[in-house]
Order: C-alpha cells, then structure tokens, then sequence
C-alpha cells in the first residue's frame, strides 16, 4: 500500500542543514496497523505528515497505492487524499466556525456523497462516539478531550482505507483513550490500515509492528509480541 524510498526531510538555515529525517525506507502492506515510536525530534509526526501529504520530503520517492505522490500534482494529490486518507491531527484541526455536526459532515461533501447517506453516516458515527449531545456545538465550545474525540469521529466518518493518528489520545482520559484504541483496532479488523505516532507504550501494544525513529532514520522495525486488547 504504501511504499518510501530514502524519505529525507531536511531544513537549510544560513549555511547549515537541518535533518529532520535521514533515507527513511519501509513499506507498508494494507491492513497493517503500524505504530511510530520514538523520543521528542526523533521525526514521527513530520513521518507522518509526509505520509499524509500535508508535507513533502526534500529527498526521495513516496508510493501510496501504486501512485507515485512525490510526482503527483497538488490537484492530484489532494484528490488522493480525499478518496483515501483520514487524519487525526494531535491540534484537534477542527473548522472553528463550524458546528461538531458540520465538522463531521465537510469530508463526506468533499467526497460528493448524496445528503440522505451524510446525514445517516454523521448520526451512526455521532452515536458510535457519544457525542449525539454536542452535535450542536462549536469547537471553542468544547474541552480538548471532547475536541480530540470529534478529531478522531471526522478521521473515521468518511470511511477511509488509510487512518493516520498524530497522538491520537493525548488529550483523553485513560478509559476514552482504550475506547479508541479498541475502535481502531476494529476498523483494522475490517480491513483499515493504520499508522499512528505515539510516545505511549500502551498504545504501540495495540498495534501489530512498531518502527522506531531515532535522530530521524529506522533504528528498529518489529512485529509486536502481542496485541493488547
């Protein structure tokens, strides 16, 4: 599914380069659900967004889907992205001036899917997370916990075959953090790849291979022991 080829990101200050990530190479089979591991500045979270398009590496070939994104249009590229790719973003990225039901329903518009089916699609996945009461509210309106929870419900509503997770349960209480990860779990079940930067133990034991970064290159890649549950 996902393919990278030397990923250099790199920085150039003055005369100086900074290396963000050096040569990463890996591949990425569909159903995988990966966690990215390593200490502050190791690069998960650029990893992760060069995987997700929101940023593109100084150096080397990126293949997702047999499409060759570091060749892609932005139109291409975002396309992509659409069709294929959900984000749960450490900020929270909610649309201010957007109500949770609105939120929630701007990537099911963005896929051109009929208002009959969003609206079936936003209340099934209000209901899955227990938010049915905040449909109504706007962001600022909510706490970080209940903002992360919307972040992850508009990852998940449009149904996409590739789920990457910044943090994905930073700002929860311990027993949403295990709902969600149990979730994801599911959707990895049912067929949903998934990749997730974490610094939590706890939630690289629900995944089923763990990379670790150090200084911005691969120092290890493993299969896990065991998923948690």
């Amino acid at each position: 599914m996902i393919r990278l080829a030397d990923i250099t990101k790199r920085y150039v200050q003055g005369l100086n380069n900074t290396f963000i990530l050096r040569g990463v190479t890996t591949e990425i089979n569909e159903r995988d659900f990966v966690s990215i591991m390593g200490p502050s500045g190791a690069g998960k979270s650029t990893l992760l967004n060069i995987i997700g398009m929101l940023d593109s590496p100084s150096e080397g070939e990126y293949y997702l889907l047999d499409q060759p994104v570091h060749g892609l249009s932005e139109k291409q590229r975002v396309a992509l992205y659409r069709d294929y790719i959900g984000f749960v973003f450490q900020s929270y990225h909610l649309i201010d001036d957007l109500t949770v039901y609105e939120n929630l329903d701007t990537p099911l518009l963005y896929k051109k899917i009929k208002s009959a089916k969003r609206k079936s699609m936003v209340c099934d996945i209000l209901d899955r997370f227990n938010i049915v009461g905040k449909k109504d509210l706007f962001p600022s309106q909510l706490s970080g916990g209940q903002q992360q929870l919307v972040g992850v419900a508009r990852a998940v509503v449009a149904e996409p075959k590739l789920i990457l997770a910044d943090e994905p349960t930073g700002n929860l209480q311990t027993e949403e953090g295990r709902k969600i990860m149990r979730l994801f779990c599911q959707l990895n079940d049912e067929g949903t790849t998934i990749i997730q930067a974490t610094h939590s133990e706890i939630n690289a034991g629900y995944s089923k291979r763990i990379i670790n970064l150090v200084d911005g290159k691969i120092v290890a890649d493993d299969k896990t022991a065991q998923r948690s549950v």
